[in-house]
């Protein structure tokens, strides 16, 4: 059998595809935003929307190698020959042309004489009633029936992604390796045993059915192929390899793993396992870095937090100190950069993000080993770990669930992950009260209610501030009336409306609702069910009622400012991630008429420089006074486009999407300025961190930007005055007088050293003694903490050995105390225990190790008395 290396093996898959009519597509993001790519963590799941038939074909006959990320059974990663979490699929689809006959034909022709697989190793597989795919094995290729197995449901028929959609039977093909150390009957062994000497390489989903809500079959407009075959087993049986991790694709990454680690593949089973783990995770880590995807504690930034934490763990169960996967993302890189130029493009960013993840992780990883083990010592023979201290090591330490229980199940424990859920969720209620968000109740009783007989409110507001409307609907106190009051605070419904309700990080309009006897203040606009939006008013005048007429007028002046810092914010995105990179991914926002608030996906602080970068392009984008562009397209097109979008998030058929020239292309249902040079200056106030890889921008635009710069003025001539200085001389001022009182600092500290010594130097002489030690006792005032400690240890060293006690009392009343012990006389005297109880009578705390102890106390009046009578606080 010719031997294949795995770049030869993919080049030859396309080519022989391309060779039989299939269009070659590049492989997809791992992020699904293509329509005709769409891929799962799961693994692939594609051209939903063709087999459906409600997308028409570009091509019949695609072929594709596509990067994949699985974690739903990570644990058994490094712990078997062939699971993994990155992994490509080389795949052949057909819409409506080709199906059962050639598929397998093509997949036979090119595994036996593309590759050189032996036939007599390869074995087939259909689903129990698919007589087709039987026979066409059977007497096209010529495989022996007892070759060729009928498998059920859970093996051989591929359902659809979700509750309905395209489905039908699959055939797999199997190459026999010819052993498994735990096969019970090796002599007898088939596709059917578990055992791992049977590889599944290849399978062909027949593509012809659609499953509706009741899992009722239909015949699909057409009959379609959908081919997966994973490439790292096809690599490995190739290469005549039984475990995937022996083949060429993972040569290098574990020979630099080896290099690492002093270490030998193959030598220790245990140190085997960790080996493959992080070569296998190191390409995961690189594949999604290289996607954007940033270390967070939600979605997919927390696939790869749990991802580098696991090969963490491992590099220090091969005596890993500190980071270490530079080098073998480095070699990842290298090894796959060709095919995925985006790792060569993104290298500094994998190996930046990486390393600031794993330092901060081994910060915290030594700690929380030590505490697991000590609690795993006291469980006592206990199979169940409760569900708070799982808790605890991951809010303390950084541990996920998932590696806790990974350690945990070594040793034959489970953990209590009821226990550990209802914590998470506490802990994200508290952080939801905290944060001061107002949380709507959508599904409250009355809005149920009013759903079943209100239609959804026709939003007007792109083009007109203003309408005259009939009153739907009155609630006051979550209750429908017929009428409302002055004084009452309610929310009205209308057919339509010129009132942006609030979403999309957009705030609601604000204004006025009236007619000649009536007048409401719009507090809020929001949306509630399907659609339907409330306006939230406060009744300043006279009275309302069902069905009367009003006239529904937006604020105009903070509708135009609020768009103005809309319109700032696409900006502002699209400029981070020219400055920054393309990694950057929103995160939340803001947008109100006063200022506007952008979180993304960043690693670490900006620059200033890098501010500076982002406000210059921003306003060059208003200085040119460029047409907002705001049109509609279906999702399905606006997916092909190339468009900033949360593709996570829930959108309808059409999408709307708001267009600066080439500089600027988002999804967005809000309102902007048509030009933007009705922006005004764009001006960054601040730029902060707000979680672990999210970061945060406050930002001004139009006259609030005016405001600031009139302030900056005004201050800027203050300070000229009172510096007595020209602006441009005021930095340079302000550093002398800085560094004059710096200087003048030091003398003070100087100074009140001299005079704490030589004002105690004299107790040294004296000393009291206390049970055969000397023992010095004085109070000075408001020393300069170092200070304080400081004369502390002059005065036990001029008393040679004993124990000094100095109290510090402040103007305000506080009281301070340093407790020094000789190394000699620790063994009678413990400073940290004479400082606990002195602290304890002064109404304080603090305490530390048997020579030395820091205390504090709220009581002043009392040192007096602790001083007289020093005997009865002396501890030992």
């Amino acid at each position: 059998m010719k031997y294949f290396t795995s770049e030869e093996i993919r080049e030859s898959f396309l080519y022989f595809f391309e060779k039989k009519g299939h269009k070659k597509l590049p492989s997809s993001s791992l992020i699904p935003n293509d329509p005709q790519l769409l891929f799962t963590v799961a693994g692939m799941v594609p051209f939903k929307p063709i087999f459906w038939g409600k997308v028409e074909p570009t091509y019949t006959r695609i072929t594709t190698c596509q990067k994949c990320l699985r974690t739903n059974d990570i644990e058994n990663v490094g712990r078997t020959p062939r699971h993994h979490t990155f992994f490509e699929m080389l795949g052949n689809f057909s819409f409506g042309d080709y199906f059962k006959k050639e598929a397998i034909k093509w997949a036979w022709e090119f595994l036996t004489e593309e590759l050189g697989l032996p036939a007599e190793k390869l074995w087939a597989s259909v689903y129990e009633t698919d007589d087709e795919a039987f026979n066409i094995w059977k007497d096209d290729i010529k495989i022996p029936e007892n070759k060729i197995l009928r498998f059920g449901k859970e093996e051989n028929w591929w359902g659809p992604a979700g509750p309905t959609g395209p489905c039908g039977p699959c055939s797999e093909i199997y190459f026999d390796t010819g052993y498994a150390e735990n096969c019970p009957d090796q002599e007898n062994c088939t596709p059917a045993c578990d055992c791992g000497r049977f590889v599944e390489i290849w399978n062909i989903v027949f593509t012809e059915y659609y499953s509706d809500e009741n899992a009722n079959l239909s015949p699909l407009p057409r009959k379609n192929i959908d081919t997966g075959a994973g490439f790292e087993r096809i690599c490995a049986v190739a290469q005549g390899k039984y475990d995937n991790f022996d083949s060429d694709l993972f040569k290098e990454i574990i020979e630099e793993i080896q290099r690492i680690f002093g270490v030998k593949f193959r030598e220790n089973k245990r140190k085997d396992v960790s080996i493959k783990v992080i070569a296998d995770h190191s390409r995961a880590i690189a594949f999604l870095i290289s996607e954007g995807i940033i270390p967070s504690n939600e979605g997919r930034g927390y696939v790869l937090r749990r991802l580098i934490r696991r090969a963490v763990r491992h590099g220090a169960l091969l005596e890993a100190k500190g980071p270490f996967l530079s080098s073998i993302l480095e070699t990842v890189i290298k090894k796959m950069g060709k095919i995925y130029p985006e790792l060569i493009e993104k290298e500094a960013l994998i190996k930046d993000i990486s390393f600031m993840e794993e330092e901060k992780f081994f910060e915290t990883m030594e700690k929380g080993m030590e505490r697991l083990n000590n609690i795993i010592q006291n469980l006592n023979n206990e199979t169940t770990l409760p569900g708070k201290i799982a808790f605890e090591l991951y809010d303390t330490y950084g541990f996920p669930l998932d590696l806790t229980k990974e350690i945990l199940s070594e040793k034959g424990i489970e953990v209590d992950e009821k226990e550990f859920t209802e914590l998470m969720n506490k802990q994200r209620e508290m952080a939801r009260s905290a944060s001061g968000k107002v949380e709507y109740d959508t599904e409250k009783q009355i809005y149920k209610e009013i759903d079943k007989f209100l239609t959804p409110t026709e939003f007007i507001g792109y083009d007109k501030l203003s309408t005259t409307e009939e009153v739907q609907l009155i609630i006051k106190s979550n209750s429908i009336v017929s009428q409302a009051q002055e004084g009452d605070e309610i929310e009205l419904f209308f057919p339509k409306t010129p009132f942006y309700a609030e979403r999309g990080g957009q705030v609601s309009d604000k204004g006025i609702i009236y007619n000649e006897t009536f007048e409401a203040e719009v507090i809020h606009v929001k949306p509630i069910r399907n659609e339907i939006i409330s306006h939230l008013v406060k009744i300043k005048k006279g009275s309302i009622k069902n069905g009367e007429r009003v006239f529904l007028k937006v604020d105009e002046k903070k509708r135009k400012a609020t768009e103005k810092n809309h319109t700032a914010t696409h900006l502002l995105h699209s400029a981070l991630r020219k400055v920054i990179g393309e990694h950057i991914r929103q995160a939340g926002s803001y947008v109100a008429p006063e200022r506007l608030r952008f979180d993304f996906t960043h690693y670490e602080p900006l620059t200033q420089d890098q501010i500076k970068q982002i406000e210059y392009l921003i306003n060059e984008q208003i200085q040119k006074a460029i047409p907002v562009n705001i049109y509609l397209k279906s999702l399905e097109e606006a997916k092909n486009m190339d468009v900033i979008a949360l593709f996570e998030e829930k959108y309808g058929e059409v999408v709307r999407i708001v267009e600066i020239d080439d500089f600027s292309r988002e999804l967005c249902g809000g309102t902007h300025v048509s030009n933007t040079g009705e922006i005004g200056l764009f001006k960054i106030l601040e730029e902060s961190s707000i979680s672990s890889g999210v970061r945060r921008i406050e930002a001004i635009t139009g006259f609030e930007s005016l405001n600031y710069a009139t302030e900056l003025e005004s201050i800027m001539t203050i300070l000229s005055k009172m510096l007595d200085s020209s602006r441009d001389q005021i930095p340079d001022k302000i550093e002398g007088i800085l560094k004059t009182i710096k200087n003048q600092e030091k003398e003070i500290k100087q100074l009140q050293f001299q005079l704490a010594t030589k004002n105690i130097e004299r107790l040294a002489e004296t000393p009291q003694i206390i049970e055969g030690e000397k023992v010095v006792v004085a109070q000075l005032e408001n020393l300069e903490k170092d200070v304080h400690a400081n004369t502390a240890d002059i005065l036990l060293q001029k008393l040679g050995r004993g124990v000094v006690i100095l109290f510090n009392k402040s103007n305000n009343d506080q009281v301070s105390l340093v407790v020094k012990v000789s190394k000699d006389t620790s063994k009678k005297f413990h400073a940290g225990n004479i400082a606990r109880k002195i602290a304890s009578y002064l109404g304080g705390g603090g305490g530390g190790g048997p020579t030395f102890a820091q205390a504090g106390g709220k009581y002043a009046n009392k040192v007096k008395e602790v001083i007289e009578h020093i005997n009865d606080f002396m501890e030992v």
